[in-house]
């Protein structure tokens, strides 16, 4: 493995790492094209605690019919 391929193989890993590490829930998708990665994307899903208002509005609304 040359220096270039190792350098960029580091920088995407270490982008992974980080996008990981700064999310609780989520998903990242890795694009590959033509051997090589060239995109990241990180998908992040917030969690709503249970009892928020809109669990409880959902509630009023499937008790009321």
């Amino acid at each position: 493995m040359n220096a270039t391929i190792s350098s960029e193989a580091d920088l995407w890993l270490e982008i992974v790492r980080r996008k990981a590490g700064a999310m609780r829930y989520g998903s990242l998708q890795i694009t590959i094209h033509e051997g090589r990665v060239t995109q990241v994307e990180a998908t992040e899903k917030v969690r709503l605690p249970a009892g928020s208002r809109a669990d409880d509005e959902s509630s009023r609304r499937s008790a009321a019919h």
